[in-house]
């Protein structure tokens, strides 16, 4: 018995035998498939599950993170199919490869930039240079609190961490931020983290949406684009309540200014009065702006629920599957949530 293996950069299917890895059956069909180790613990034949089952002999998480496997990764040396599958292999441009660092920061800044939402500058003190693509996060944990997850909002080799936290109901942490957190604190960061960053060598168009903090790793995406000096129509729809959970419309308004190809889109969902800004929900904004999303990038950052409906709207629209970089902001109760469920 065999399940027929579609990779999407070879030009016939495979047909792999019950039990052998879709790598193996790569090779020995004498395509030159990306690998290392071939045992689960390099990383390097990192692949994304476009369709079917597979099971996966053990691997090391230094190869392949929680987070990755949990977004649809799976690594072709230990992915035994279980069923008709689709995959494709990471480009070169879709694996960001930066040291792990565990840094000893010091609280430079803390700013409101909203009613709920604080900005925190961190100096790095000890354990750089910190490397990272934008897009992705890091582990970070105020003295005596648990350790929470933050996207980085700045950019790499800016010399400082920049993170957007929004005070959240019962979170100790976030709570700790809004209220107790002073410039002179020390901070522990490690990372980074997360595989929804910018894809620098896409020559399509970009479009991003951020919700609420979500914000964060969006800014430093678009920021890097332009950046970068790419030329490809670059879309911002950041969606919010109402007014006052608007925050940095000023900077991106500078950046449309400057940057023809790239436009600032502010939704609100709840508007508490006339407005002659878009309301509604990002994905109805969405699916109005765009007839068709195919060769696009999507980026994707803020609460579940606008994550999966906005994703859901530009799978109509005709996004690939592996052209949408989502990251769903999952609250602690959130996570003791699913993992009850």
């Amino acid at each position: 018995m065999t399940f027929r293996v579609q990779v999407r950069q070879l030009p016939a299917a495979l047909d792999v035998a019950v039990g052998q890895t879709i790598l193996d059956a790569a090779q020995r069909a004498g395509y030159d498939y990306p690998c290392g180790c071939q045992s689960g613990n390099c990383g390097a034949c990192k692949s994304v599950l476009l369709a079917g089952e597979v099971e996966m002999a053990p691997y090391s998480e230094f190869a392949l993170s929680e987070a990755e496997k949990a977004s649809g990764l799976v690594l072709a040396c230990r992915a035994v199919p279980w069923s008709a599958v689709e995959i494709a292999w990471l480009e070169a441009d879709e694996v960001a490869a930066h040291a792990q660092r565990q840094l000893t920061c010091r609280v430079a800044a803390i700013d409101a930039m909203t009613h709920d939402i604080k900005r925190v500058r961190l100096e790095i003190v000890s354990g750089g240079p910190f490397n990272f693509s934008a897009g992705q996060y890091a582990e970070v944990t105020f003295d005596g609190l648990p350790p929470r997850d933050f996207s980085m909002a700045n950019q790499d080799g800016d010399g400082f961490v920049e993170f957007h936290i929004r005070a959240m109901a019962g979170g100790a942490t976030s709570q700790y931020v809004q209220q107790r957190l002073k410039p002179g604190e020390s901070v522990r960061v490690a990372g980074p983290r997360g595989i929804s960053f910018l894809r620098e060598k896409h020559a399509g168009p970009i479009v991003a949406l951020a919700g609420g903090s979500g914000l964060a790793p969006i800014k430093a995406i678009v920021e890097r684009a332009l950046a970068l000096g790419l030329q490809q129509p670059i879309s911002l729809y950041f969606g919010v309540r109402d007014e006052r959970d608007l925050y940095l419309e000023a900077e991106f308004r500078h950046l449309a200014a400057q940057h023809g190809n790239f436009r600032f889109v502010p939704v609100l969902s709840e508007p508490s009065g006339p407005t002659a800004r878009r309301t509604g929900f990002l994905a109805d904004v969405l699916a109005q702006d765009f007839t068709s999303l195919d060769g696009a990038k999507l980026y994707l950052a803020g609460p579940p629920i606008m994550v999966e409906s906005c994703v859901a709207a530009a799978a109509r629209r005709g996004v690939r599957k592996e052209d949408c970089h989502a990251d769903a902001f999952y609250t602690e109760a959130d996570k003791a949530r699913l993992a009850a469920q």
